[in-house]
């Protein structure tokens, strides 16, 4: 089991990383929550992981925090939500705000995540009742990244996310020109969940 790692960061493209460790090069997905907090090319970062494998792969997800892998470990115990789902939804609110839609049986929100219906968000809210808390300090473990106009590149994450063209293009629209990448995508992903 892989349960973190420490290395220099080597490649970004959102929703994959690659972490340089000792010269193995470990590719993780990550949400956009850490992907957001994560420190330029070449520098050191630490992230906790959960290594998921499956028939035909070998899956690494990181983040930034071990609260957020512990929302994600309990996301990925619902019926009918898997990894790619979990990293979606941590993608579009943090562990906390997670928590607290659970907490408030707020199946709307809930449902506003990408991949997430009404079933599922109600699924969602009678098995992890009581098993998420949300904290009200969030420390980063990263530097944010330099601003740059990356339109473009908010768009094509909002889609690996799963949200179709119409909604990608549509929530860009509120970010505003010079946005780095990672606030672009936590902007837009606010944008989707009003």
């Amino acid at each position: 089991m892989i349960s973190r790692l420490t290395g220099k960061l080597v490649e970004k493209n959102p929703p994959q990383i690659v972490i340089d460790v000792n010269g193995v090069g470990y590719e993780a997905d990550v949400s956009m929550q850490t992907f957001y907090n994560l420190p330029p090319l070449g520098e050191s970062v630490q992230l906790f992981t959960q290594l998921i494998i499956r028939e035909d792969a070998h899956l690494l997800f990181g983040f930034a925090t071990a609260e957020e892998r512990k929302t994600f470990r309990q996301l990925i115990k619902v019926g009918g939500i898997g990894a790619k789902t979990a990293l979606g939804i941590l993608s579009a609110m943090t562990a906390d705000e997670l928590a607290q839609a659970v907490a408030e049986e707020d199946v709307k929100r809930l449902s506003s995540a990408p991949g997430i219906g009404k079933k599922t968000a109600e699924r969602m809210v009678l098995e992890l009742r009581g098993k998420l808390v949300a904290h009200t300090v969030t420390d980063g473990l990263f530097a944010a990244a330099p601003a740059a106009d990356e339109t473009e590149d908010i768009v094509s994450t909002l889609l690996a996310l799963g949200y179709s063209e119409r909604e990608a293009k549509a929530a860009v629209k509120g970010v505003p020109k010079g946005t780095d990448v990672g606030e672009g995508v936590r902007l837009a992903l606010k944008n989707l969940l009003k």
